[in-house]
This record gives C-alpha cells, structure tokens and sequence, in this order.
C-alpha cells in the first residue's frame, strides 16, 4: 500500500504529496495516474511499454509490467521531486520512513513541518 508523505519546495512555498510503497492505482490503471500528476512523458511511456508487452505477452506481458509498474512508480515520482528541489516536511517519523524507502539519505531533504 502506498504511503503519503508531505513535501514541500522551500523556493515557492508549493506543497505536494510524494508517495512511497505499492500502488495499487498504478497497478489497475497504468500510465494514467501519472499522467493525473503531470507526468507526462513517464505516464506516456508506461502506457506504450505496457501496450507493447501486452501485445507480445497475449494479455500476459501488460499484467507483469502493471506489476513492476505499481512496485517502482511511487518512488521514480518522489525522487523526480526531490530532484526539482522539494523537500520532506512531514512529521519526522514519516520523513525517515520515506527516506529509507527512497533510499535517500541526504538530512538536506527535511524541512522542519510547520
């Protein structure tokens, strides 16, 4: 199950949820739910690769890529954050959780929750 947790881009003040862990939304719906988060080209490109797969793998190859898919969306989204420069700003439990399933390790990353 996915978790949620707060960040925040100390430049522009903009919050967003960056998520961590299995995505079920992305293991039922595929490329779409990034697409609803503005990542295009990411949520294109699962959509073709899983059109592919399905096509070669007859139905098989699209739910093996969906698998995969819900395993490492949540975290290519979070990095893409934390790579545009926002910041954890959640509790500090929830933050060193996300960390550590992110597997980023850098205490730059924390903003002090409000």
């Amino acid at each position: 199950m996915a978790t949620s947790v707060q960040m925040i881009h100390p430049a522009t003040g903009i919050r967003k949820n960056g998520y961590f862990g299995f995505s079920w939304t992305s293991f039922f719906f595929g490329g779409f739910p990034a697409l609803f988060r503005g990542d295009v080209g990411v949520g294109l490109g699962m959509i073709v690769v899983g059109f592919v797969a399905g096509a070669l793998g007859v139905g098989l190859g699209w739910f093996i890529v969906g698998l995969i898919w819900a395993f490492i969306y949540n975290g290519i989204y979070t990095k893409k954050l934390i790579e545009t420069g926002y910041r954890f700003a959640d509790t500090e439990h929830r933050n060193r959780e996300a960390m550590m399933a992110l597997g980023v390790g850098d205490q730059a990353l924390f903003t002090k929750p409000a």
